[in-house]
């Protein structure tokens, strides 16, 4: 299962500073730790609130850091995509599988796999079971879909604006945290379902 899967900041840009990461979209699925640790269920809703959203920040800065690691191994250049090349953007993504270990900051081992596209981070975060292979085809699916439908490598794209689109995105193609194996003609159905949506 996937606990979440998040679009942040891996590039600096004018309003953070060089090594500052901005989470702009999170989904967390799954039970909530709260009710599972003894220690969260003590707190009130808001501070779980607090400690699910800082959850989140931990593991955006631990791939921010990871794309800035990969870039500079990788010594390319970063060129500026604009709108209407969003499948050479997904192309020269930069991608990567990371192990959090339990406690950091999750209660159990989780994997992140996550794509640096531009300036924009997409990260999964599945238990450590899952099938990383399928892990990765969805976040390359959902990744493509955000980049062609939402526009997101435009200049002023403002992703927050677009909360309620990703949210329908997710619930087609990650439906309740559940990784889909599909085959060709329901991967075209669903296709042409988020085509039909988001072309409203």
């Amino acid at each position: 299962m996937v606990r979440c899967f998040l679009i942040h900041t891996v590039c600096p840009i004018s309003a953070l500073s060089a090594g500052e990461c901005r989470v702009l979209y999170s989904r967390v699925f799954g039970p909530d730790e709260a009710v599972l640790s003894e220690e969260l269920q003590e707190l009130n809703p808001e501070e779980r609130r607090l400690v699910q959203k800082e959850k989140v920040a931990v593991v955006a800065r631990q791939v921010h850091s990871a794309v800035t690691l990969s870039r500079e191994a990788s010594g390319r250049q970063l060129v500026e995509m604009v709108p209407g090349e969003e499948v050479l953007a997904l192309q020269d993504a930069d991608s990567g599988v990371a192990r959090l270990r339990a406690g950091d900051p999750f209660n159990e081992e989780m994997s992140v796999l996550w794509l640096g596209v531009q300036s924009l981070g997409f990260t999964l975060v599945c238990e450590p079971h899952e099938n990383l292979l399928l892990a990765e085809g969805t976040l390359r699916n959902l990744t493509r879909h955000c980049l062609e439908h939402l526009h997101m490598l435009g200049p002023g794209s403002e992703v927050l604006l677009k909360s309620s689109r990703i949210d329908v995105l997710l619930s087609r193609l990650l439906p309740h945290g559940q990784l889909l194996f599909l085959n060709h003609r329901f991967a075209q159905s669903l296709e042409k379902e988020v085509a039909a949506y988001m072309a409203k």
